[in-house]
């Protein structure tokens, strides 16, 4: 069967927000989302590819998940005898950052000698370590581990593949580690990729813990903390938003690697986190994009922030 492709404009923001199984469509369609100019968080791009011509009423519910997008002629066309998926992939090459090795199953070469590799897919969830945040991360946090510290307890806000977890499980494997994110999607990802690339799951030390949150507002964050090292991937206003919170998770002492920022952003995150007793410690320029590596003040105060966490928002 023909498969069909419906385009739409979107930000990054929407892109993220992005929840396929509020469609109501069956068969599904397979729903990408990419860069459209690079290192602009305002110039993204839907794809929705389906099994046949849509009807209109489809590619009316695929357009209502972009606000922005509302008004605009919403139009599929035929794609006949693309495997999208392969395509999708086809400009996907390998990244290395640190020790670690990043590939897509369409990669068929070696992994190089002393290389951890990981096996993630392009799809529904960020992460795929492609993106200079990703991959600027993942360089710090092998600059840690080369430097001798030392991780027990460490936390991914805003997981979406589950990556970057992964990594610090690899890089610190006896440390307690779990990783949320605000998209049940997201975890469901997670979980598939910790199958595929035989990171352990559960609850005790040595293994993951995945759960949906929003922020850090979650009785499973809440339980498992306060952490020595807090990873968050997302973007620059929630970064200052919860503040007060991520660094409230953080134990004394702890470190937090935060990423999703570009440059001329940083100084806004910098000073929401130093008026939370947090110091920068390092940071990674990689195009647009700054990756911050700051430590909490040893006897910093919280300041502000929500100190609620709300009943039954923890899922497994």
């Amino acid at each position: 069967m023909t498969s069909w492709k419906l385009t739409l404009p979107c930000t990054r923001a929407e892109a993220e927000a992005i929840d396929g199984e509020t469609l109501g469509i069956e068969p599904p369609p397979a729903l990408m989302v990419s860069e459209e100019v690079a290192d602009d968080p305002d110039r993204w791009r839907l794809d929705a590819y389906f099994e046949g011509k849509p009807s209109a009423a489809a590619l009316r519910a695929v357009q209502a998940l972009i606000p922005s997008a509302r008004g605009l002629k919403a139009t599929a066309a035929p794609v006949p005898e693309d495997d999208w998926v392969t395509l999708s992939q086809a400009g996907l090459d390998p990244v290395r950052a640190g020790r670690f090795f990043v590939h897509t199953s369409a990669y068929r070469g070696a992994v190089p000698a002393g290389a951890r590799a990981f096996h993630i897919e392009a799809g529904r969830a960020f992460g795929t370590g492609h993106h200079e945040t990703t991959t600027g991360c993942l360089t710090l946090l092998d600059a840690l581990r080369r430097r001798g510290e030392r991780v027990r307890n460490l936390i991914d806000l805003g997981t979406g593949t589950g990556l970057l977890a992964f990594a610090g499980l690899a890089l610190w494997p006896r440390a307690q580690a779990t990783a949320t994110d605000i998209d049940p999607i997201a975890i469901e990802v997670s979980r598939e990729n910790a199958r595929v690339n035989a990171v352990p799951l559960g609850r005790l030390p040595g293994t993951l813990a995945l759960g949906v949150a929003d922020g850090a507002a979650s009785p499973l964050i809440a339980r498992r903390g306060p952490y020595d090292l807090v990873i968050a991937n997302i973007l620059a206003p929630p970064l200052i938003e919860y503040a007060a919170d991520f660094a409230g998770i953080t134990a004394p002492g702890g470190q937090l690697l935060l990423a999703g920022l570009l440059t001329r952003q940083a100084p806004a995150v910098e000073a929401a986190y130093r008026r939370q007793g947090c110091r920068v410690a390092e940071r990674l320029v990689l195009g647009d994009w700054t990756i911050l590596r700051l430590r909490k003040r040893l006897g910093a105060r919280r300041r502000g922030g929500r100190a609620s966490v709300p009943i039954g928002a923890e899922r497994w």
